[in-house]
């Protein structure tokens, strides 16, 4: 008989932004490593259907899975923590979940019922979790917002019966609080996180754990206040000051002994975890006794880290790898295109490599293209990444003397539109059907550098895109300077550019910096920091 599912259910109070989902994350790498099989989820109370349309400047990045799911950031964080690939179950948001409950009682699915948000819309979400959990020894749901919204309701009580419907000693609630500290009293108050416990008691629900973030080292006697004042065990309480990486998460909450409760809460066998590859990458990333490389990013969404974090990310795991730190320049695109040659080239010399991230609009292009004209100029080693594809392959057409050579998703009545859409798509560019998301194969060309960066000539990547590279363009590309080294085998389409006498010059359609890992960075961004430490001689 199969051994039932384990759920640990992951909320968060006091205020947003607390690292609900390193917790998750962190509590799946733990699990991980002692042997079982886990799976994360993300539950988020947002009216939207999926993350594909929120604003990045707001919400951060759009995380695709390998089956084209745009999914929130957290799920990069997931897939980072537990080196596994996610599907489109592991994203649930509130608007999927309506979207079913009234399409299903539109078909008559409830028999005349009255369709409410408790049992259907409750039903619906238990269902939804139920499914992506099969299979696993542990299914973690991170349940987004804070408990206390109003939109967060229906996922609180959706976990609470679900505790009920599969047993409560197969359910552990972790709770994650904030403890401020008052400088003026020199002291860490404990009132927001017992308030916070006590609304979501009032909900039904009693946490076995307790996560406390602070912004600073903790002294032990905040954890036996909360144990008096919240009714949990000492021992089952971890404290979180911010941390220099994100990756020591996992093994604070090892180390303090909170793995341990979980495991023993749960009832699971117990194995001695294997966190010693994790330890080490963790030491390398923390090391500030190793030479930086600075590295410009072109970006056009500068109000918060969050819209690159994959690639932020991805950069800093290729760094540890070759026993470096990178020291991440962003660079705003839009004030390159105010400033003369001569200011750009200024600007863009002091770093040692350029990363033009992905993106859409028209916002920022010129100041892109103008980057990577620099970088095929100036031999600097140029990392693009779908968008920057485009940009580098316009930079290159332009510098050819194809005047006015462009994208027309910027300028539709372009005389060289080497980026457009394919047949089939004109005047749907604003719906998400049109878009390839997901995995897609690419064959490189032998001998190429994409085929020496990765070490084959095939592979699959995840893309999220529009608009192609026109291959009425294809055959021109040597003599501008570049050549089309990855193709895709099925459509044909450009999937991978790279320069022709170039140190460093490598573009893809693709994102790759959804597939690196902490402890095991992507080719490309490997490759790219190679190239940078050779070309600043470090």
């Amino acid at each position: 008989m199969q051994k039932p599912t384990k759920y640990v259910f992951v909320t968060g109070g006091v205020l947003s932004g607390l690292g609900k989902g390193i917790t998750a994350a962190s509590i799946g790498n733990v699990l991980k490593a002692r042997g079982l099989s886990v799976n994360l989820q993300k539950c988020d109370p947002y009216l939207n259907v999926d993350a594909g349309l929120l604003n990045p400047r707001e919400h951060g990045e759009c995380f695709v899975t390998m089956d084209g799911a745009e999914t929130d950031l957290d799920l990069g964080h997931y897939e980072r923590f537990i080196d596994e690939e996610l599907t489109q179950d592991s994203s649930l948001m509130s608007g999927r979940v309506l979207q079913k409950v009234i399409a299903d009682e539109r078909a008559g699915k409830y028999n005349g019922q009255t369709v409410q948000v408790v049992p259907h819309v409750t039903g619906a979400i238990q269902e939804y979790i139920i499914e992506a959990s099969k299979g696993y020894d542990v299914h973690i749901v991170e349940i987004g917002g804070t408990v206390g919204d109003y939109e967060s309701l229906s996922f609180i009580e959706a976990i609470r019966e679900l505790a009920q419907r599969v047993g409560r000693e197969n359910c552990l609630f972790v709770h994650v609080v904030y403890v401020p500290y008052l400088g003026v009293s020199k002291e860490f108050k404990t009132k927001p996180a017992q308030n916070s416990v006590r609304e979501l008691r009032g909900l039904g629900i009693m946490p076995d754990v307790l996560a406390a973030r602070a912004e600073a080292p903790t002294p032990h006697s905040v954890k036996r206040k909360l144990t008096l004042l919240c009714g949990i065990d000492e021992s089952a309480i971890a404290l979180l000051p911010n941390a220099k990486s994100i990756y020591e998460v996992p093994l604070t909450l090892e180390d303090e002994g909170v793995s341990e409760v979980i495991m023993q809460r749960l009832g699971l066998k117990n194995h001695h975890p294997d966190l010693k590859d994790w330890r080490a990458m963790v030491k390398r990333a923390k090391d500030d006794n190793v030479k930086q490389v600075a590295v410009g990013v072109i970006a056009k969404y500068l109000d918060n880290q969050d819209t690159y974090m994959s690639v932020f990310e991805a950069l800093r795991a290729a760094a540890w790898h070759n026993g470096v730190q990178v020291d991440i320049q962003w660079i705003d695109a839009e004030e390159l295109e105010q400033k003369s040659d001569a200011e750009v080239a200024k600007v863009l010399s002091k770093v040692s490599g350029l990363v033009v991230p992905g993106g859409f609009g028209t916002r920022g292009v010129e100041g892109k293209i103008r980057s990577a004209q620099y970088a095929m100029k100036q031999k600097v080693p140029y990392l693009g990444l779908c968008y920057g594809l485009h940009m580098a392959l316009i930079a290159a057409a332009r510098t050819a003397g194809l005047k006015g050579a462009n994208t027309t998703e910027v300028d539709e009545a372009s005389p060289h539109p080497v980026i457009t859409t394919m047949e089939g798509q004109e005047g749907l560019q604003s719906t998400g059907g049109t878009m390839r998301l997901g995995n897609y194969d690419c064959v490189f060309e032998k001998g190429s550098l994409a085929a020496k960066t990765y070490g084959t000539t095939k592979i699959t990547e995840r893309h999220r895109h529009r608009y192609e590279a026109n291959p009425d363009y294809q055959d021109q590309y040597e003599s501008w300077g570049i050549k089309a080294s990855g193709i895709n085998p099925d459509n044909h389409l450009v999937e991978v550019i790279e320069g022709i006498d170039h140190p460093y010059l490598l573009a893809s359609q693709f994102h790759p910096e959804f597939k690196s890992r902490p402890n095991r960075p992507h080719p490309m961004f490997e490759g790219f920091i190679k190239a940078v430490l050779h070309s600043s001689g470090k």
